[in-house]
């Protein structure tokens, strides 16, 4: 669908990207040609992503939080106001490249706290493997609507509405949706 389309949340504003960018990088004291080695991606892509330019997938901004060393909210949250709603298909949403997975950010980690709050679409057909996040990290995840199979390699579990599942989110893990419509909310945990 396009963007726009009902239903359908918005892309990220590249300007909160961008600004993220800048600040972390700054804050960690690294290079343009630093941090894009450290994540693995080209030096002119991390130069358009802070000039508020391009088209970031969700794994090119996991891999710039890693290098970065901060939870990928960080780089993704919007400006807060002092009462924060967000309507059902509305908010900040990352799209995965490698399958039908959308994250919609709901709550950023504030100073002090640990974690971050998201609401995920996943349909069938296609795996959403996550490599390994921060050490420590620890996911939450709850299922509103229809089936997924989640967690670590090796131990992942069927669930279905209602589902709670808690595993470690510093291993390599993986979310595959088994019906159609499959909607859950998913906990970041981070020491």
């Amino acid at each position: 669908m396009a963007e726009g389309t009902p239903g359908v949340p918005p892309r990220l504003p590249l300007d909160w990207i961008a600004a993220a960018l800048r600040r972390e990088r700054t804050r960690a004291g690294l290079s343009l040609s630093e941090l894009a080695k450290r994540a693995g991606i080209a030096k002119s892509t991390l130069s358009q992503l802070e000039a508020a330019s391009g088209n970031p997938s969700m794994e090119t901004i996991w891999a710039l939080a890693v290098a970065l060393g901060v939870p990928f909210a960080a780089l993704v949250e919007p400006p807060v106001s002092a009462v924060q709603v967000i309507r059902a298909g509305e908010g900040p949403a990352v799209h995965s490249e490698q399958s039908s997975y959308l994250a919609t950010l709901l709550s950023a980690s504030p100073p002090g706290a640990r974690r971050d709050i998201y609401a995920v679409t996943l349909e069938p057909g296609t795996v959403r493997d996550s490599d390994p996040h921060l050490p420590g990290t620890m996911e939450h995840l709850v299922v509103g609507a229809g089936r997924v199979k989640a967690g670590p390699a090796g131990e992942s579990v069927e669930l279905g509405p209602g589902d709670y599942m808690a595993y470690r989110g510093d291993v390599p893990h993986a979310y595959e949706a088994l019906e159609p419509g499959t909607r859950f909310v998913l906990i970041m945990q981070h020491v």
